[in-house]
Parts: structure tokens; sequence; C-alpha cells
């Protein structure tokens, strides 16, 4: 079987710590290239990973790689849209780590290149591939939960020294809505079946940053009723990084983190959920296993993208308002 030839772009922690590392071991897949502005870095990567070629210069990189199906994109975000739309051009269909881009305008630059030249791009929301992410979705779409009416979501992560480019703003687009909370909106919604959403209220903290937020707390009223709350930060005091989400329906609810599914039975509450022993380690490291299995086999035209272009400039629309709100003191209604 032939293999499907991938470059990566950016290696920083999550391209060596988890791309690479899954990439290189899947058995259809090969990286024929890796890049980087340093090239010392560059180099040092591929000769870890027995990777055949490197760049310090994505144009290049497109250039020489004729072969490449696929691009994955793992740099800061202030260059996602010049090397997605680069890849685009090239013919390539494209990862992005999440988020998409730094705004709602510049997500969409993406995706119309994309349209412009038949391409792919796909965006890594890699919780939705949490094997208990699936299950209980899969309860939800059976509606064995009944309607879900409320959500709420968080993720408390210290920051650590090698990402400090996001609390830069001219890097990042923002801070920690933009690294923690937009997965969480992303996953809380999937979720909920994407209703569509009548207005945001947020508040932001900046306790140890100046450019960008530390924490916020969101608040989503949607059209249809239900509302979602969702909370990220960089500087809530814990003694460790803490995951969750919790969807309350009309005949039960369901929780990441610890997993649990609740239903009501013959007037008892009884938890449902299949027994797992999966630790959070495996739990994380399975949701990106299954991501990029994923989109290797949509590069290969096995199945349509999960996690689309489309999908990540709706979800900027909701992030830009979220920063109106934060930023007038009330809340926003979205168009």
């Amino acid at each position: 079987m032939e293999k499907t030839r991938i470059g990566i772009v950016g290696m920083g922690n999550i391209a060596q710590t988890i791309h690479l590392p899954i990439l290189t071991k899947l058995q259809d897949t090969e990286v024929v290239a890796v890049c980087d502005l340093d090239d010392n870095k560059a180099r040092f990567v591929a000769e870890k990973f027995q990777i055949p070629r490197y760049y310090s210069d994505v144009e290049k990189m497109l250039r020489s790689e004729d072969g490449i199906a696929g691009v994955d994109i793992c740099t800061p975000t202030v260059v996602h849209p010049e090397v997605a739309i680069a890849a685009i051009e090239s013919k390539k269909d494209v990862l992005v780590e999440k988020p998409l881009a730094r705004s709602q305008s510049e997500a969409i630059a993406i995706v119309t290149a994309a349209k412009k030249h038949r391409r792919k791009v796909m965006v890594g929301m890699n919780n939705r591939f949490r094997p208990d992410s699936m299950i209980l979705k899969s309860f939800i779409e059976d509606h064995a939960l009944g309607r879900i009416f409320y959500a709420k979501a968080g993720w408390f992560k210290k920051l650590n020294a090698e990402s400090v480019w996001l609390t830069r703003k001219e890097q990042s687009g923002g801070g920690v809505v933009l690294d923690l909370g937009i997965v969480m909106f992303d996953l809380a919604f999937w979720m909920m079946g994407y209703p569509e959403v009548k207005e945001v209220t947020s508040t932001h903290y900046t306790q140890f940053t100046k450019e960008v937020e530390d924490s916020s707390i969101m608040f989503m009223k949607m059209k249809n009723g239900s509302t979602l709350t969702i909370e990220a930060s960089w500087s809530f005091e814990s003694n460790t990084d803490f995951f969750y989400c919790d969807c309350f329906g009309t005949e039960g609810s369901g929780s990441l983190n610890p997993f649990r599914i609740l239903k009501r039975m013959h007037g008892s509450l009884v938890n449902v959920a299949p027994v797992s022993q999966e630790t959070p380690q495996s739990l994380y490291r399975k949701s990106y296993e299954n991501e990029l299995k994923h989109w290797v086999g949509a590069l290969r035209g096995l199945h349509p993208v999960v996690s689309t272009g489309e999908e990540a400039v709706h979800r900027m629309k909701i992030v830009d308002a979220v920063y109106k709100s934060a930023k007038r003191g009330k809340a926003v209604a979205i168009q």
C-alpha cells in the first residue's frame, strides 16, 4: 500500500512530543519533511525522528516536496494563515493546530483559499477524539440523556515556559480563551449538537499577564433556550491541571473526568457508562492518535474531515464576541 506523504511545519513542543511520535509510527504514513525557522532545530528533529529532509523555509519545502499530500501546521498562531494558504495554493490539504487563526477574518481567509483550490482544512480539536468523549457523544446522539439544556466545561492549566508566546497578543491573538477556552467551547458545543448561539457574556482577568487574559469566564445563551458556561485559566490556583465537561439533559447527565453517564431508571439514578481503566494521560495520548489517524484517512479519501475549517470560522465568530463582551462589560448578541 502506498504511504501518505506528510510535511510538518513548526518544531515546537506539540510537534516533537505528540505529532511526530504518532505520525512516524503509522504504517500508512510517511513524514518526508519537517520545517522550522530555526534551521538547527529542524535538522535536530529530522535526525531524531529519521526524517529524510528538513527546511527552514516553508515555500522551499512546498516547492521541493511535490509528493506531499498533507501539511501538518504546528506553528504559533500568528503564522497559521501564511503557512496554511501557502500549502493550500500548493495543492496540499492541511491540518492546523488550534486555533485556526487569531480572528474570524483570518480564519475566513484560510477557508476561502481552501474553497478556491478545493483543498481540505482540518483544525486540531483533539478532545473530540478522546475515547470517553466519543462514548458520551454517542449516548447524547441516541437521546439516552434526553434534550441537553445545559453544559459546562473548563480547563485550568499552568502555562509552561516554552509557551510564553501565548501571552504576546501579536503572536497569539489572545490569551487563555484562544489557548484553552476555544478547546472546551468546541467540545461542549459539539456535545450539545451545535445549537445556534443567541448572546455571549464574558469576564476576563489579568492576574499575571499584561497583553492578554490569563483567566476567562464565558456564558452563552442559545436560541433554543439551552445555556453553556466555559471557564479557562492559566492562573487559578490548583494542585494539578484540571479538565472537565458536564452535560445535563432532561433524562440524565454525562461527565468527562471523571467519566460517568447518569440516567434515571426505575426511580433511581444509575451510572450507565462503560467501565474504563484509562488514565488521563492515556486518554490524552489516544485523542491525538485518533485525530491524526482520522486526518490521514481523510487525506486518503476514506472519509470526510471532522472539525472543518468552516466550523472553525463559526467558532471564531463566537470567540470574537467573547472578547467584545469582556471589553464592553456587557452581553454581546450574535448576529
